[in-house]
């Protein structure tokens, strides 16, 4: 649970037996990030503003308008080049969306879920949860999951803390709020159940590194050929290995990161390779954890 005990020992090389529907040897799961006019902006009202996008430029003490417009690239353009792609393969994605985004932009939630995308929620703003008092991350809980909600008619069922969880956030979700999983975990190539008040709960481990965060300043990916390499050859171990254990590989991407035009082939490369090698199961983070709280429950 995020704050408590690390469990070191995960399935210990013995994990459950896995049946992808198909018969797939990886389950693919790609989550598209929304985080425009989420990010921390003194223009917004918030105590201070983000530092880290295309570059690393703190901006103390008055607003930054270029790191809003470097986000706003997510929703104006890089999110319909990306829906395109997708399209092109009769590929699925889970959206994870922070609150704030989905409340200033509410059409693209809508878009999403009209394509049959699941809409996950991704905090409210763009900021950790380590450090908030119970109350305040309740709030923070609530009104992130009444923003989705309103946009698409339906809650989220799903939730990635960005950054670091607090020791309460796992009971708050599953207790309090109805979530089925959360993403706050790197931990494993596999989903599985932890037990939050008495009951299974399913943890969906994410990757930083299949990820297109490390186009970032910071980050080494350049061209988009370095993310598509990167994830190819994470896809390739993975389906070696299913012939005798199928696993999970989960694919981060931003609309103003690999939704860039001099970008986008690489997410186009990997699902070029990932369609034509078959044996991949690209499905939503729920279906997912639905599937797998189902057999293994």
């Amino acid at each position: 649970m995020p704050g408590g005990e690390i469990d070191l020992r995960g399935y210990g090389g013995r994990a459950p037996e896995v049946e992808w529907p198909g018969g797939a040897r990886v389950a693919v799961s790609i989550v598209m990030n929304l985080e425009a006019g989420a990010e921390l902006s003194l223009a917004y009202g918030d105590e201070a503003n983000e530092a880290v996008y295309e570059i690393v430029e703190p901006v103390a003490g008055a607003p930054n308008p270029a790191l809003s417009s470097h986000f706003a690239y997510e929703t104006r353009a890089g999110y319909w080049r990306i829906v395109r792609l997708l399209e092109a393969f009769g590929a699925t994605c889970t959206i994870s969306a922070a609150g704030r985004t989905v409340e200033r932009a509410p059409w693209i939630a809508e878009d999403a879920a009209a394509r049959g995308y699941e809409v996950a929620a991704h905090g409210y703003r763009w900021e950790r949860h380590a450090g908030m008092s119970l109350e305040q991350e309740r709030a923070v809980i609530g009104r992130t999951v009444a923003a989705i909600e309103a946009a698409v008619g339906q809650r989220p069922l799903g939730w990635h803390t960005k950054g670091a969880a607090s020791p309460d956030t796992r009971r708050l979700l599953a207790g309090e709020f109805g979530f089925e999983y959360d993403s706050d975990a790197y931990d494993d190539d596999l989903p599985y159940l932890c037990d939050v008040g008495g009951r299974p709960h399913v943890v969906m481990p994410y990757a930083f590194d299949t990820n297109d965060m490390r186009f970032m300043a910071g980050g080494n990916f350049v061209q988009g050929e370095d993310f598509a390499r990167y994830c190819i050859a994470a896809f390739d171990r993975l389906h070696a290995e299913g012939g005798e254990q199928p696993a999970m590989l989960s694919v981060g991407i931003h609309p103003r990161l690999v939704g860039r035009p001099g970008r986008i082939a690489g997410l186009e490369l990997f699902l070029e390779h990932v369609t034509a090698r078959g044996g991949a199961w690209i499905a939503r983070r729920l279906d997912i954890a639905r599937h797998w709280r189902q057999r293994h429950a």
